[in-house]
């Protein structure tokens, strides 16, 4: 199956609420048919600013190499700040033909610990939040290099529960990649979330449970919304990460990228 295919797969799976395996089945295929098909390419990356209401923020993109119009990926760091690592997943995202602008919430700052991460996540209204992260999409919807009905976003931890949220406030919001982030129950929410959602989750996180992720897959299901869900074994929160040295669990890691871009490459386009 081709990724035009899963497309028309993911949009007919919206319409009539039917499960994901489908999906992730098809996945596989493209994704073995498709490994090593395609040269990756080097981006450009540059720090960027614009507007959010009176506030001027600034972030790091990373665009395609090849010129012409990309779709877009809204970058959301962990609670721990626009470190290297964030930017590293950005500059991959690039490098697949995503504009990528990763978003610094915390105005600069970055945590060496877990205790400053904390305090950091805590200074951070989720209003505020959302109402950057509104702005970040407005700023690569006017960038003449970005597809502007193919705008997505993912995030890690905070910033996955993050890209959920704005997948509840943006309706434009084309995708969304929720990796060991909360996720909504308000009725109220999970109604207005439009975007197609994978998601990638630790069954020993102590955070969000295998039991949010599978009450979240129901109630999304029921609404008729496509969710794609998948809980790893041996994993926790923030496997995905090399910096967290206990919790990395990089066949988990390469699994989870995998089923991102097939995803992306099939909605984001």
């Amino acid at each position: 199956m081709t990724l035009r295919e899963i497309a028309r797969e993911i949009g007919t799976l919206a319409r009539a609420g039917r499960g994901s395996k489908i999906l992730l089945a098809s996945a596989a295929v493209a994704l073995s048919l498709s490994a090593g098909a395609k040269a990756v390419e080097k981006p450009k990356t540059e720090t960027v600013q614009y507007k959010s209401g009176d506030q001027t923020l600034s972030g790091f993109l990373a665009s395609p190499e090849k010129d012409g119009k990309h779709p877009a990926m809204i970058v959301i760091h962990e609670s721990s700040g626009l470190n290297d690592w964030v930017k590293e997943q950005a500059e991959k995202l690039a490098a697949e033909g995503y504009v990528s602008l990763a978003v610094d919430l915390y105005g600069g700052k970055t945590a060496a610990d877990a205790a400053e991460a904390h305090e950091l996540m805590r200074g951070l209204p989720q209003d505020r939040a959302i109402k950057d992260l509104k702005a970040a999409f407005d700023y690569l919807e006017s960038r003449p290099d970005v597809k502007k009905e193919s705008i997505g976003a993912i995030g890690w931890g905070t910033g996955g529960g993050l890209a959920v949220q704005l997948a509840v406030h943006e309706p434009r919001l084309k995708a969304c990649v929720v990796n060991y982030g909360a996720l909504p129950t308000d009725p109220g929410d999970l109604q207005n979330i439009g975007a197609p959602i994978v998601g990638n989750f630790g069954a020993l996180d102590k955070g969000i449970t295998p039991e949010d992720v599978k009450a979240f897959q129901v109630s999304m299901t029921k609404l008729r919304r496509f969710v794609s869900l998948k809980i790893y074994d041996n994993a926790g929160h923030g496997f995905e990460n090399p910096n967290n040295a206990n919790a990395y669990r990089p066949e988990a890691a390469a699994d989870a990228w995998k089923r991102t871009l097939v995803f992306l490459k099939a909605t984001a386009k």
